[in-house]
């Protein structure tokens, strides 16, 4: 070959090269950025959930032909949310629930900062307080927009309290009467699921949050209280409720319950009023109710429970953060909240966004009025699996032995 013709034909190579490494950024480009459009990840930890998520990502992408939202329902959310922290992997855009895992991811400094933003002064004063203490002192600022609440509520079949002559309880000692009233119709007051230990957290909140005080995490940890010395009533009455379930509390699972208690097996449910669609699913015709669990005899002590079920948040370091907070706008606006709440039986922390369900009705008074707890759980160390705690003692009936446990494993959790 001739020395020109080399030189020739080594400047096409390097033109080449320098065309495909162009194309090779170009091509990464175009995955995010494929025809046109911004891909756009949603992480969400609600399976059920996905119908209404699906029916609004089309509405909004309707509205931004550029932006393409994929959602992602992974099993075990919050530990594949965990890992991809680990990995530096955060997904753009999530729908995540006001847990202790909102709170680490927080710390972590991996979610967006919304403390300027407008859209904070939309929301009800008290949630962002909740998942401002899951973040804790140390962090400030606010890395999530609660978006839905939550109730931890007893369900009640309206035709059987009115067979019954009961009215919805305000004292612990008028829902027992109403419990021992049941049995003695031969009725089974409570439907026990606790073949899934996370069922049996509804009524243990819902006693926690009224019977401890709320700094208990604080003190817990400075070692000026403790399971032992404050929980002996929770547990006592954890007992109490078990006394009027079935003959199979251990052996029935969630979805058992709901499909149950529609067909009319208890009396009551203990459970949050996310239970009503599917409950609804298996027997739309049933006539229900909902109250806060009275855990005492003051009525005016007495609380309901409710959290951030879902808040929203984005990824400090997404490629795309105005088509993301386009998104979250779009989530947060008054007519895709009512949409979110009536589908979902829930509750919007919105201000002014109410939820008109006639279900609800006996626990509208507790939003109007601000007598709302949030749930105990939600504070206790993530990886104590408070959940199996409470189905180990509920079966062994050791109360002692449990209080030392929650004890110890609160301690061990908070010393690695």
């Amino acid at each position: 070959m001739k020395k020109g013709m080399k030189r020739f034909t080594i400047t096409l190579l390097a033109i080449s090269l320098g065309a495909s490494l162009l194309a090779g950024c170009s091509s990464g480009d175009q995955k995010d950025e494929a025809n046109g459009k911004v891909k756009l990840e949603l992480f969400a930890n609600k399976p059920e959930v996905a119908s209404t998520y699906k029916e609004l990502i089309k509405k909004f992408e309707a509205d931004h032909p550029n932006i393409d939202i994929e959602l992602n329902l992974p099993p075990d959310a919050d530990t594949v949310l965990k890992t991809r922290l680990t990995k530096n992997d955060m997904p753009d855009l999530m729908a995540i629930g006001g847990n202790a895992t909102y709170g680490e991811v927080a710390r972590a400094g991996a979610l967006k900062d919304f403390s300027d933003s407008e859209l904070v002064k939309k929301i009800q004063p008290v949630y962002i307080d909740m998942i401002g203490k899951l973040v804790g002192p140390e962090k400030k600022g606010i890395f999530g927009l609660p978006y839905v609440a939550n109730a931890d509520t007893v369900i009640y079949n309206k035709e059987k309290f009115e067979k019954l002559g009961v009215q919805p309880p305000k004292t612990w000692d008028e829902f027992i009467q109403i419990a021992e009233k049941a049995k003695a119709a031969g009725e089974t007051a409570f439907y026990f699921t606790l073949k899934d230990a996370w069922t049996a957290l509804p009524a243990w909140n819902a006693l926690a949050a009224n019977i401890v005080e709320s700094d208990f995490p604080e003190k817990k940890n400075a070692g000026k209280a403790s399971f032992q010395d404050n929980y002996g009533e929770v547990a006592d009455k954890m007992l109490t409720l078990l006394q009027y379930g079935h003959k199979d509390n251990f052996g029935k699972g969630y979805g058992d319950g709901n499909t149950a208690f529609a067909k009319g097996q208890s009396v009551m449910y203990l459970q949050g009023v996310w239970a009503i669609p599917e409950i609804k699913k298996a027997n739309p015709n049933i006539q229900l109710g909902v109250f806060a669990l009275p855990a005492t005899n003051n009525p005016e002590q007495n609380k309901l429970v409710s959290g951030v079920d879902v808040l929203l948040s984005m990824s400090k370091d997404t490629k795309h953060p105005k088509e993301a907070m386009k998104f979250i706008e779009f989530m947060m606006d008054e007519n895709t909240a009512k949409t979110y709440i009536a589908e979902q039986s829930a509750f919007s922390t919105l201000k002014g966004v109410y939820q008109e369900d006639p279900i609800m009705e006996g626990i509208k008074a507790n939003f109007a009025n601000g007598a709302i707890a949030s749930y105990p759980d939600h504070y206790y160390p993530a990886g104590m699996q408070a959940a199996n705690l409470v189905q180990e003692f509920l079966i062994k009936k050791d109360k002692e032995k449990f209080l030392k446990k929650m004890d110890a494993e609160w301690d061990k959790v908070q010393n690695r």
